[in-house]
């Protein structure tokens, strides 16, 4: 009888500890707006000051409606509801992680994206995006400072008989002061996005515009280009052959951008970096190539060993980084062994954020600073 009651007592404890942790949940703040990446004109998707979002998908006739988010719409779906005029509308069951994301629709089955959002290439397709609010995006805000330029370049490229596309960011005042050089940062994307994300997703150039307005980096240059990537289907990218890219990379591309900008072409001013996929790429180039690089960078992207690099005696930084919802001990236990063996490693955590681009946004922000220092 009296472990009957015991039991009875302990489960109704539980009970009560259950109800007030569901009663102490916040509720949805009915604050939403729409989001800053909606087509113009348009109301939904919107997004509130506790990081919901909320959808709206006109479809009369369908008998299913689902939002995925994340990268291929990893992050599990927000089924919507139908009304009595035939319009689908949820919202997503908890707050969505600070700033962008990918996510498309799927109505019966079948995958479109959300005519209300502009499309990001991602997940090997153009990928509706949403951008839920940071607590610190005044870092990536469009201001009024001057402001650099990105082009888009057609470069020769003999090893796989075409053209090939790159788009080049020059800071602020790189046409004004013809005598003046520049470093340059080769910056590669992801699986499943392309030469676009960077400067779109990521925010790169105003990123680059803030941190030289503000006295905080010496201007560089940075080069993104697609990283030849996507062909590998995802879970075989064990068996991805980086040589095709690096002589693109480092045979055609660089001698290039040497050529048609005004860069310092030598390695002390050429840095390489990555995020994810890009960051594989980076540390196989690297080590492949370790006399065209002086400053190696991966985000999301793997570690570097102290016996990956003993050999490169021009290494002036290695800097790794994650989300603090990824590996992060991973990180900051490889940055210490590097230190430990004399090299320049700093290691940066992206607080409450995952494998996406509010951490590669946060990493490059942490990585700019560092780049090309005398």
């Amino acid at each position: 009888m009296k472990k009957y009651i015991s039991t009875l007592i302990v489960f109704f404890v539980f009970s009560l500890t259950l109800c007030v942790a569901q009663s102490e949940k916040p509720a949805v703040k009915e604050d939403f707006k729409p989001s800053t990446l909606n087509q113009p004109g348009k109301e939904y998707p919107m997004v509130n000051s506790q990081g919901y979002a909320r959808f709206r998908i006109e479809a009369p006739e369908a008998q299913s409606v689902v939002v995925s988010l994340g990268l291929g719409g990893t992050r599990g779906g927000t089924p919507l509801a139908k009304n009595d005029e035939g319009v689908w509308m949820g919202t997503t069951a908890g707050p969505m992680d600070e700033g962008f994301h990918y996510y498309h629709v799927t109505i019966d089955g079948g995958v479109f994206n959300d005519p209300g959002a502009l499309n990001y290439y991602g997940s090997v397709r153009w990928e509706s995006g949403i951008e839920i609010p940071a607590h610190d995006q005044d870092f990536y805000a469009l201001k009024n400072v001057p402001h650099g330029h990105v082009q888009q370049i057609l470069f020769p490229s003999a090893s796989t008989e075409t053209s090939r596309r790159a788009f080049v960011y020059t800071p602020p005042g790189y046409y004004k002061n013809q005598s003046k050089s520049y470093p340059v940062l080769y910056l590669q994307h992801g699986w499943g996005e392309d030469e676009t994300a960077w400067m779109n997703q990521g925010r790169a150039n105003l990123i680059m515009d803030n941190l030289i307005a503000e006295g905080k980096i010496d201007p560089f240059i940075i080069v993104n280009t697609y990283g030849m990537t996507n062909e590998i289907k995802f879970g075989g990218l064990r068996n991805f052959d980086v040589t095709p890219f690096q002589t693109v990379l480092v045979d055609e591309l660089i001698p290039y951008v040497d050529e048609h900008f005004r860069t310092i072409p030598d390695q002390a001013h050429r840095a390489m970096a990555g995020l994810s996929m890009g960051g594989m790429e980076t540390k196989d180039i690297t080590l492949n190539r370790p006399e065209v690089f002086s400053y190696y960078a991966l985000l999301s992207g793997g570690i570097y060993a102290p016996e990956d690099i003993k050999d490169h005696s021009n290494l002036k930084l290695v800097f790794i980084s994650c989300g603090s919802k990824e590996r992060p001990d991973g990180v900051k236990n490889a940055a210490k062994a590097l230190k430990d063996a004399g090299y320049n490693a700093v290691s940066y955590v992206s607080e409450g954020t995952a494998h996406e681009f509010q951490t590669w946004r946060r990493s490059l922000y942490q990585l700019a600073p560092l780049l090309f220092k005398e």
